[in-house]
């Protein structure tokens, strides 16, 4: 979808046009669950965090004021999923266990063999936790950037802060999740090993900013 087309939509959205608002759902449905999935890691929840995102935009889009259609939407989604996380502990009913999605990265071709599958889902496991050990607001920015492949300029507007700022917590939270890989260096493939400064990226290529 082009911007001049997505403006377009937004803006018969914005005028109760339910059917132009569904296209934008279509556009974006799969990097708001997977955001979504990230930071809840349980299936169900994530389905109805972005199902609820989606209608609550739908019913705030007039007050969308431009930028980034995409930040506002995971803007949306991440404060939900604050929100969901909160009312769970209050409630101490239901465990994150249930569920629980595992973080994907593809480090090999199709064709690998059943040990290296089982590598990988152990390296992904092993992730998994290590983003979970991270600040929430560094876990944001590392699952936006170099999960989701935001710019820095996307990730600022969903956080609602600085530039700087989001490049200062995915540098923290890279060095953090750097070391607690290295607790298991065995299970990274070399070209996932970090050098002592470690200018490598955990699970993404390089971004200029």
């Amino acid at each position: 979808m082009t911007a001049p087309d997505e403006q377009q939509l937004i803006s018969r959205a914005q005028a109760g046009d339910l059917p132009a608002f569904n296209r934008l759902v279509e556009t974006y449905q799969h990097q708001v669950f997977a955001v979504a999935m990230r930071l809840a890691r349980n299936r169900a929840a994530a389905e109805d965090l972005a199902q609820d995102a989606f209608i609550s935009a739908f019913r705030n889009i007039r007050s969308y004021r431009g930028g980034s259609f995409k930040a506002w939407l995971v803007r949306i989604v991440t404060n939900a999923t604050y929100d969901y996380f909160r009312s769970r502990e209050r409630r101490k009913t239901e465990s994150i266990e249930a569920n629980v999605v595992t973080f994907e990265i593809r480090l090999v071709s199709p064709a690998e063999s059943p040990e290296s599958a089982a590598e990988r889902a152990e390296l992904g496991s092993h992730i998994s936790s290590g983003l979970d050990s991270l600040p929430a607001d560094q876990k944001l920015a590392v699952v936006l950037v170099d999960v989701q492949g935001f710019s820095y300029e996307e990730a600022a507007e969903t956080m609602q802060v600085s530039i700087g700022t989001v490049k200062s917590r995915v540098a923290r939270g890279r060095g953090k999740l750097r070391d607690f890989l290295q607790t298991r260096p065995e299970l990274l493939p070399s070209q996932f090993r970090l050098d002592t400064e470690g200018e490598k990226q955990i699970a993404s290529p390089g971004r200029d900013g």
